[in-house]
C-alpha cells in the first residue's frame, strides 16, 4: 500500500471540518480573501459597508505587528461612515465564542517576498485566526513548522497582512499533530500535544480535529485561553493541563463553596495557569476579589512581575500591610492619587496574617470578613502549615481556597516538612487536577534529569580496613564538613563545568548544607585559579551563636593582643557583607546587608544575572531552591541532604526546556542521595516512574551513539562519499542521520566519564562530518528565490547544537601565535588544526577566507606577541578593499552605501529593501527590484558578517 500523500491527508481533514459545521469557501488568492472578509464581516455586525469604508477598515487592521493585531482583533472598531456617523465593527466576539462565524479553505496562495501556497486555513469572521501546515505520513513534524516560520518571513506580512491575525498555528503529519500561538520567539520545544483530562495525547490528526477544532472549542481557547503577555510583546496559548486546570478552578468557584488544589509539577508553568484562572474569576459577577498568597517578599516580587508580564498593571503588588488592607476596602490609589481597582491583589501570607489579627487593622478588616473573597496559594506546600491558616479560614466567612504545588504533601512525607505535619488533601480538599513529572517529561514539557553520585573516600594506608565505602553508604558530619574534601569537590567543579554547561553556554546552582560550609566553599573556590563568576546569597540570624565567645581567655595585660587577633570567627553576615563586596566589584553594583531594600535588590540582580549568564556559579543553602526559574540554568552541584518534596524542588531548577542544546537537567550529588531521590520521584509521580524521570546510564548512550554511527555509515560511508551523494533525499538522509548522532553526542558531553574512546567513531572523523554537514547547511543557505526549491528547505539543521561561544577570532588569534612560536615540523599540523577549527566553528566560517589570506600572506616576521595587533591592521585594509569593490562592482553610492552599513552595525537590523535600493546609481525598475535588490542584500549582509563582529 502506499503512503498517503499530502494532498489526500489535506483532503480529508477539510472534509471532516465540513462534517463538524464549518462551511467551505474557496479562496485562492488576496483578491479572495478580501472579498470573503468583507461579506464575512457585513453579516456578523448585521451591516453593509461601502467601498470607502471597508477601505478604513483595512487600514486600520493593517497596524502595528502580530501582537498589536492580536489587541485590535480583540477590540471594537469605531468605523467613521461616509454619512458621518460611527459603526462600532466587532472583529472577534469573545464574550460568546460559539456565534462567530466559522469558514474552512485551503491552497490559499499569497505572493509576498516569495508566492506561498497554505495548506488549510480556519477563517473566523472572515479573518484567518489558525494555520494548519500539513506533511505526509513519515515525514518529521519539525519540517511543517520550519515551513511555517518560513511563511511568517516571507509571506504572511504582506499586502493587506491579514495572515499576521493568525492566533493558533497546528502542524500535522496525520499521525502526530501540535499546535502552538502565533509566537515568532519560540522553539519547536514549545509546540504541544492536545490531551483529554488525564493528560493522555491526543496526536492523530482527526482525534485532534473532532476535539480541538471543534467550531465553539478552538474559538474559546482564542478568546479565553490565549494570554497576550504584555512585556515580552507575545501571544501565549494554554497547554491542555493549564486548560483543564482553570476550566475545573472555574467551575469550583461557580457551583460550590468547597476549595480545592492544582497538582502541576514543578517547571510546567503554574504560574501563567493561575494567572489566567485569576483572570477569569475577577470577571465572575459573584467574586468579589482574588488574592494571590505567595510565601516570602522574593517571591511577592516574582510573582507579580510576572503576572504584570502577562498584563502590564494588572496587579498591584502589596508593598505593606496598610496597602493591603486598603486594596481590600477598594480605597488603593495610584502614585497620582487616581484611585485604581484591585479586584486582583498579591500579596504575601505573613503580611494577610498581620492584615487579620493586628487590631490596628482588625476593625477595618471587619466590613470585607464576608465578602466572596477566592484566595489562590502559590506553592501550597510550604506555605499553609500552622497558625496562619487558621486565622484566614477562621476570619473570612465567605472565602474560597485555592491552591498550586508541584509537590503536594503527603501523609509520608508529612513528618519530613518542617512547616508541620498537614497534608495538602487536609487543607486544600480534593485535587481538581492532576499533572505530574512524567506526563511532563512524556510531553516534552520539561527535561529529564542526569543524576551522577560522584564521591568514594578509602581508609588511610595502615588502619585497621582498607575497603572503599561508597558515598551512599556514608554520612559523617566531620568528614562532609572537613576543607580536604570541600577542596577536592572545588577542584572536581573546576574541572567539569565546563563540560556539564557545554561550555558556559548555560549556569549552574550549588547547594550545600549549611551557611558554615557554603563560605567554605565560596572560600575554597576564592583561592583557587579558575575563570568561573561566582556569586552567593544566604540569610542569616542576627542574634547568631558568636564562635569567639568560647570561655578561653588571658588574664593580665592581653587588649593588645586581643585587638590585634579578634575576632577569630566572623559573624556569617559580616562574611555575606564581604562576598558582596566581591559581587560589586566583579558587576560594578554598590549592594550591602546594611540596608534591607539594597539586600532585596541584590537579590534581585542575582536572580537577573543568573537567568542572563553573567554568573557561572551560584552558591545557596536555601534560597533560589524553590520558586525560582531560569531556562538558562542547567545544572545543580548538591552538597546537602535533601528529601521529598525538597529533592525533587531543587532538581526542578534545572530542567527547563530551552532549545536544542539543553537535553537534561544534569544534578551532581556530592552525598547519599539515591535512595532519597528513588523515593522522591516514586512518591511524587508513579513507583514506575524512575527510567522516565532519570537519564539512562552512561553506557546507554555510548551504545545508542555507536549505533548512530552505523546508520550514518549506512547512508554516507566515509566522509568523502558526502561529496558524491546522488540527490537532495540522499542529502536528507545525511542531515537527518548525522543530526541523530549530533543529539546523542550531546547528551555523552554532559557526563564526567566521557571519553571518545568509547565510541566506534573517532573525534576527527566525526568532526569532518560534521564539515559536511555545515557544507550542505551553507549551500542550503545560499538558495534563494521563488518557490520551495529544496526538499532540505524544511531540514532544522540545528546549528545551535554544535555553536561553541569559546571558538572565537581570539581564540583563533592565540592559536597563531602558538602557530609562530612552533618549529617547522608542527607548524604544518597547527595550521592543519586551526583550518580545521575554522571550517567546523559556524560562526567563523565566513571568516576563513580572511584568516587564511593573512596566515598565507602576513604571518612572516611577525612577533607573537604583536599577532591580535597586526590582524586587526590586516582586517581593516581588507575591509576597505572589499568595500570599494563592492561599490565599483554593484554600481553603488559609496556615501549611501557606508551609511547604510553604519546603521545595520548600530541596530542590528537587517536593512530595509528600499533602503538597500537607494544605494544603487541606477534604480531598478519594479520588476527588477524582486530578483537584484535580495541579491545586493546578500552581498551587504555577507560583507559585514565577514569584516565585522569579532
Amino acid at each position: 500500500m502506499s503512503k498517503q500523500s499530502e494532498a489526500v491527508l489535506e483532503d480529508n481533514l477539510v472534509k471532516q471540518l465540513i462534517k463538524q459545521g464549518y462551511d467551505a469557501v474557496s479562496i485562492p488568492d488576496e483578491d479572495a480573501l478580501l472579498a470573503n472578509f468583507r461579506s464575512q464581516l457585513e453579516k456578523h455586525n448585521k451591516v453593509t459597508l461601502s467601498d470607502t469604508e471597508f477601505s478604513r477598515v483595512l487600514n486600520h487592521l493593517n497596524k502595528g505587528n502580530v501582537f498589536e493585531k492580536a489587541k485590535i482583533l480583540r477590540d471594537k472598531f469605531a468605523l467613521l461612515k461616509d454619512d458621518g456617523d460611527t459603526q462600532y465593527i466587532e472583529f472577534l466576539d469573545s464574550e460568546h465564542w460559539c456565534q462567530n462565524r466559522f469558514q474552512v479553505t485551503q491552497q490559499v496562495t499569497i505572493d509576498g517576498k516569495y508566492k506561498n501556497r497554505y495548506d488549510v486555513t480556519l477563517l473566523i469572521n472572515g479573518l484567518p485566526l489558525v494555520q494548519i501546515e500539513l506533511k505526509r505520513r513519515g515525514i518529521e513534524l519539525k519540517e511543517a513548522f520550519n515551513q511555517i516560520n518560513r511563511y511568517q518571513r516571507h509571506s504572511f506580512g504582506s499586502n493587506s497582512a491579514l495572515f499576521n491575525y493568525v492566533q493558533i498555528f497546528i502542524i500535522s503529519n496525520g499521525v502526530n499533530t501540535k499546535y502552538y500561538s502565533n509566537n515568532r520567539k519560540q522553539s519547536f520545544k514549545q509546540t504541544f500535544f492536545w490531551a483529554d483530562k488525564e493528560n493522555k495525547n491526543i496526536t492523530n490528526l482527526d482525534q485532534f480535529a473532532e476535539t480541538f477544532l471543534e467550531k465553539c472549542h478552538i474559538s474559546k481557547m482564542i478568546c479565553k485561553y490565549i494570554v497576550l503577555a504584555e512585556v515580552p510583546k507575545i501571544l501565549m496559548v494554554l497547554r491542555p493541563y493549564q486548560y483543564y486546570a482553570v476550566e475545573a478552578i472555574v467551575d469550583r468557584i461557580k457551583n460550590s463553596n468547597k476549595n480545592g488544589y492544582i497538582w502541576h509539577t514543578t517547571g510546567s508553568g503554574k504560574t501563567l495557569t493561575s494567572f489566567k484562572a485569576a483572570q477569569i474569576l475577577t470577571k465572575l459577577p459573584e467574586v468579589e476579589k482574588v488574592v494571590f498568597v505567595v510565601d516570602r517578599k522574593d517571591l511577592d516580587y516574582q510573582t507579580t512581575k510576572e503576572f504584570n508580564s502577562f498584563s502590564d498593571g494588572s496587579v498591584d503588588g502589596t508593598d505593606n500591610t496598610r496597602v493591603l488592607v486598603n486594596q481590600f476596602l477598594g480605597k488603593h490609589t495610584d502614585n497620582r492619587g487616581v484611585a485604581k481597582d484591585s479586584n486582583l491583589i498579591i500579596t504575601t501570607i505573613q503580611k494577610l496574617n498581620t492584615a487579620i489579627n493586628k487590631p490596628h487593622y482588625l476593625s477595618q478588616m471587619e466590613s470585607v470578613k464576608d465578602c466572596k473573597v477566592v484566595f489562590i496559594f502559590d506553592e501550597c506546600h510550604r506555605s499553609q502549615f500552622g497558625e496562619t491558616h487558621k486565622n484566614i479560614t477562621g476570619f473570612f466567612t465567605n472565602a474560597q481556597l485555592i491552591g498550586f504545588t508541584g509537590t503536594p504533601i503527603f501523609p509520608i512525607s508529612a513528618v519530613a516538612n518542617k512547616y508541620g505535619k498537614r497534608t495538602t488533601a487536609e487543607l486544600f480538599g480534593n485535587i481538581l487536577h492532576r499533572y505530574v513529572i512524567t506526563d511532563a517529561i512524556n510531553d516534552d514539557n520539561v527535561l529529564p534529569f542526569s543524576v551522577e553520585y560522584i564521591g568514594r573516600y578509602r581508609e588511610k594506608e595502615g588502619s585497621a580496613t582498607e575497603v572503599d565505602i561508597e558515598v551512599e553508604n556514608i554520612d559523617i558530619k566531620e568528614l562532609l564538613e572537613s576543607d580536604e574534601r570541600i577542596d577536592k569537590i572545588t577542584d572536581y567543579i573546576i574541572a567539569n563545568h565546563d563540560r556539564k554547561t557545554h561550555s558556559r553556554e548555560f549556569s549552574a546552582m550549588m547547594c550545600v548544607s549549611s551557611v558554615d560550609v557554603l563560605c567554605k566553599y565560596y572560600e575554597a573556590f576564592k583561592r583557587k585559579g579558575h575563570k568561573l563568576k561566582i556569586a552567593t546569597i544566604f540569610s542569616y540570624n542576627a542574634n547568631e551563636e558568636d564562635k569567639d565567645a568560647n570561655g578561653i581567655y588571658e588574664i593580665g595585660e592581653a587588649s593588645v593582643e586581643y585587638l590585634v587577633n579578634a575576632p577569630v570567627n566572623e559573624h556569617s553576615r559580616d562574611k555575606l557583607e564581604s562576598y558582596i563586596e566581591d559581587y560589586n566589584q566583579l558587576f560594578g553594583s554598590r549592594f550591602t546587608t546594611r540596608d534591607s531594600q539594597s539586600f532585596y535588590n541584590y537579590y534581585n540582580d542575582i536572580s537577573k544575572r543568573v537567568k542572563n549568564r553573567d554568573i557561572d556559579l551560584l552558591l545557596v543553602v536555601n534560597m533560589f531552591l524553590t520558586g525560582f526559574d531560569s531556562p538558562t540554568l542547567n545544572t545543580l552541584y548538591v552538597d546537602k541532604n535533601l528529601k521529598y518534596h525538597g529533592l525533587l524542588q531543587a532538581f526542578s531548577r534545572t530542567n527547563r526546556i530551552l532549545n536544542e542544546m539543553k537535553s537534561q537537567g544534569n544534578i551532581v550529588c556530592f552525598r547519599n542521595l539515591k535512595k532519597n531521590t528513588d523515593d522522591a520521584i516514586a512518591l511524587f509521580s508513579n513507583k514506575d516512574a524512575k527510567d522516565i524521570i532519570l537519564m539512562q546510564p552512561y553506557e546507554h548512550y555510548v551504545e545508542r551513539f555507536n549505533t548512530d554511527v552505523e546508520a550514518l555509515l549506512a547512508v554516507a560511508p566515509t566522509v568523502d562519499s558526502v561529496n558524491d551523494l546522488p540527490d537532495e533525499d540522499a542529502k536528507l538522509a545525511f542531515v537527518q542521520a548525522f543530526r541523530a548522532l549530533m543529539r546523542t553526542k550531546n547528551i555523552l558531553d554532559g557526563f564526567s566519564d566521557f571519553k571518545w574512546a568509547d565510541l566506534d567513531l573517532t573525534e576527527q572523523t566525526y568532526e569532518d562530518y560534521k564539515s559536511k554537514y555545515l557544507d550542505l547547511y551553507e549551500q542550503f543557505k545560499g538558495k534563494g528565490d521563488g518557490e520551495k526549491t529544496s526538499i532540505l528547505d524544511d531540514v532544522d539543521f540545528e546549528l545551535e547544537l554544535i555553536h561553541k561561544d569559546e571558538i572565537n577570532v581570539a581564540y583563533i588569534l592565540a592559536l597563531l601565535a602558538k602557530y609562530l612560536e612552533a618549529n617547522e615540523e608542527e607548524q604544518p599540523k597547527q595550521r592543519e588544526h586551526i583550518l580545521k577549527l575554522l571550517d567546523t566553528t559556524p560562526n567563523l566560517r565566513s571568516k576563513r577566507e580572511l584568516i587564511e589570506a593573512f596566515i598565507m600572506h602576513e604571518m612572516d616576521g611577525i612577533d607573537p606577541n604583536e599577532v591580535e595587533e597586526e590582524f586587526e591592521k590586516f582586517v581593516a585594509v581588507e575591509r576597505e578593499k572589499s568595500f570599494k569593490q563592492l561599490v565599483e562592482d554593484e554600481n553603488l553610492l559609496e556615501i549611501e552605501l557606508g551609511e547604510l552599513i553604519d546603521t545595520y552595525l548600530y541596530d542590528g537590523r537587517t536593512p530595509l529593501k528600499d533602503d538597500v535600493a537607494r544605494t544603487m546609481r541606477n534604480k531598478p525598475k519594479l520588476l527588477e527590484r524582486r530578483t537584484v535588490v535580495p541579491k545586493l542584500l546578500g552581498q551587504i549582509t555577507g560583507y559585514v558578517e565577514k569584516y565585522y563582529h569579532f
